[in-house]
């Protein structure tokens, strides 16, 4: 079952916002990492290649836990939870999408090495709980 995300951690999402991605690591301890966000209904999407230690930890364990915070009153946190689903569909055009909303530039603009990326996974949550004070 879906959990419904509220409007203001909508428009949060909707903005220039980061979020901190928990995945699980294989000895059980978990592993975080700053991502750009995009929102597709109560859906949240984020950009990896299939090399990065998260995308292998999504692989062996699809739960995942993302935090937004406010930056403007950093006190002020939602917790989502969910399950990770993940496709290389539509990779390339996620991340260009997502450095076009971050930076006003595609990806391979703002970072020339991205030539050198491996291939870009479009990474799908459906929030299962969402918890804090957004």
């Amino acid at each position: 079952m879906t959990a419904a995300l509220s409007d203001r951690l909508k428009s949060l999402l909707d903005g220039k916002v980061f979020i901190l991605v928990g995945t699980v690591q294989p000895d059980g301890s978990p592993q975080m990492s700053p991502v750009w966000v995009k929102r597709d209904g109560e859906d949240i999407l984020f950009s990896t290649t299939v090399d990065r230690r998260k995308k292998k930890n999504l692989d062996r364990d699809p739960r995942v836990s993302v935090v937004v915070v406010d930056p403007d009153q950093p006190y002020e946190y939602a917790e989502i939870r969910g399950t990770a689903e993940m496709t290389t569909e539509g990779g390339q055009e996620l991340i260009d999408e997502l450095s076009r909303k971050y930076t006003g530039k595609d990806y391979a603009d703002f970072n020339p090495a991205a030539g050198q990326d491996a291939e870009r996974v479009v990474v799908r949550i459906a929030p299962r709980k969402v918890v804090g004070r957004l």
